[in-house]
């Protein structure tokens, strides 16, 4: 084998033995991300300013610019990260349950009805999106829409999977439970509605199946 042996180190790349790798900086743009996600979620896209994101961030103005044309665009860019920590959660109970629809949602439901009786849930970020931004192109909005769409979709599809009566109806049933249990979150907190959200789905889901 040519070059340092498996399991060697070159002693040119070793550094002192007593001191651990130093972690590298956040960049800028992982900073202003950092700080957007977290204020856009807790207070609402339209009510945090750019000057505010830079503050907490600790970086500049023009260091947001180069990496965002603007704050919409900053809005979308946070958006698109929290729908990945969707899907991931939404494919997670998938992966557990291969084959079997009925339990793959009422598994997620599960996870949603836990997180929406947290202190300092806020709903789901992408609806509240579709709520702030009322204007059809906005590019918050256009995130937001292709997620509820997407989501819409793979339920009735699921409902389909389950051998439904009528899966279009089952779908938006667990869209319509799945929308209101944000919502309600944010009024009732921990003692809300949210708790009976897997009784509720898995009860509609038995009452729309063949008998």
């Amino acid at each position: 084998m040519s070059g340092t042996e498996f399991g060697k180190t070159d002693p040119l790349d070793a550094g002192p033995a007593s001191q651990p790798a130093a972690k590298p900086a956040l960049r800028a743009i992982d900073k202003i991300m950092g700080v957007a996600r977290d204020l856009f979620y807790r207070q609402g896209i339209r009510a945090v300013g750019v000057d505010e994101i830079v503050r907490q961030a600790g970086v500049t103005k023009p260091s947001l610019y180069r990496s965002f044309v603007s704050k919409d665009e900053l809005a979308a860019s946070y958006l698109r990260r929290y729908e990945q920590d969707f899907w991931g959660r939404f494919e997670a109970a998938v992966a557990a349950h291969p084959g079997d629809p009925r339990a793959q949602i009422v598994d997620y439901f599960g996870g949603v009805g836990e997180r929406a009786l947290n202190a300092g849930h806020r709903g789901c970020g992408l609806t509240n999106a579709c709520v702030e931004y009322p204007d059809d192109g906005h590019p918050a909005r256009l995130v937001s829409e292709a997620n509820k769409r997407e989501l819409r979709r793979r339920l009735r599809i699921m409902a389909e999977d389950m051998g439904a009566d009528d899966p279009q109806a089952l779908g938006d049933g667990l869209m319509l439970l799945f929308e209101g249990t944000h919502i309600t979150s944010q009024m009732f907190g921990g003692d809300g509605p949210a708790v009976s959200l897997v009784k509720i789905a898995d009860r509609l889901i038995a009452a729309s199946l063949p008998r």
